[in-house]
């Protein structure tokens, strides 16, 4: 197998059929052996009843159902797990995405990059998505010292030694673009055409949005740890100058009634530097817990035109 076409579906009935259709257009020029794999995660919908049929009309395409909403993330995790092409496409299902730019993906690569990643200068993402991206990236970028760029996300080509160095990745919490630009290897970004969703809209909510970043941040990064520290220090510093100086006041007999709100603030202030001290650790314990756990990071419920079909 030369190709592997990996696309997560959710909420997606309307658009499979022609999902199919244009990347076999898109793909068939090349001469290539490949496969186009479709992982059903766990959506309200008849997304899956519509994978069947595309995997009955062409054995090229196969299908994976989820038993629930695991994420988008663990679905494209589950299609990298199946896929069997020495080079390995990853976009997302609603054709925003364009098929047609895999062509010039896949012949960037052959000039000697095991990553190319499509660049979207120009999104047709709505303003409150864009400014949320570019937010999440620049605060993510700060945290883990690592440059980030909002432009790029899953759309991509990836050589099968990337393919199985993030594969052998078992972090709890998934995060593609992040998990590929943490194993290195030689990347290219090249610039592609970003279209309107063909049906539908995000299921990427802000608040969604929110709960990924806050988890993709703590488990990708301590400096958060480390922040929390430096501001106890700085805490403690400022505290020992204030001390010195009170003590200085009173050996100087400038201080006959001690303050009733100096000592109420003080506690309310730094109990709540405690507390939020203890509650970052907690956090960071928390993700230590559900990663020794060891359970699976999804669950196959079916699959279509696989070597084994449940």
């Amino acid at each position: 197998m030369q190709l592997s076409v990996i696309s997560p579906v959710y909420r997606a009935e309307k658009i499979v059929e022609e999902l199919v259709r244009q990347i076999i257009a898109a793909v068939e020029p090349l001469d290539l052996k490949f496969e186009i794999i479709l992982v059903e995660d766990g959506g309200p919908d008849n997304s899956w009843q519509q994978i069947e049929l595309a995997c009955q009309k062409d054995k090229r395409v196969k299908g994976i159902k989820l038993s629930r909403n695991f994420g988008q993330h663990y679905a494209i995790t589950a299609g990298l797990e199946a896929s069997l092409g020495e080079w390995v496409v990853v976009m997302d299902c609603d054709l925003q995405d364009r098929p047609d730019e895999i062509p010039k993906l896949y012949q960037k690569a052959q000039e000697g990059y095991e990553i190319v990643v499509a660049q979207r200068l120009s999104r047709k993402d709505s303003f409150i998505k864009r400014m949320t991206s570019k937010l999440f990236y620049a605060i993510f970028s700060y945290l883990t010292d690592t440059p980030q760029d909002s432009s790029v996300a899953n759309f991509g080509v990836y050589h099968r030694k990337v393919i199985d160095a993030v594969i052998s990745m078992k972090d709890r919490v998934r995060a593609f673009p992040m998990l590929v630009q943490w194993v290195g290897f030689d990347k290219h970004e090249l610039a592609v055409v970003h279209s309107e969703r063909a049906s539908g809209k995000s299921s990427y909510t802000f608040l969604t949005l929110l709960s990924l970043a806050f988890n993709v941040i703590i488990s990708f990064s301590q400096k958060p740890l480390r922040l929390t520290l430096q501001l106890g220090l700085f805490i403690s510093g400022v505290a020992i100058l204030v001390g010195v100086y009170y003590l200085y006041l009173f050996l100087t007999g400038n201080i006959t009634v001690p303050g009733y709100a100096s000592i109420i603030l003080s506690i309310w202030f730094l109990s709540g530097i405690i507390i939020s001290t203890m509650g970052m650790i907690g956090l960071y314990l928390g993700r230590v817990y559900d990663q020794v756990k060891g359970r699976p990071l999804y669950i196959i419920q079916e699959k279509r035109n696989t070597d084994e079909q449940e």
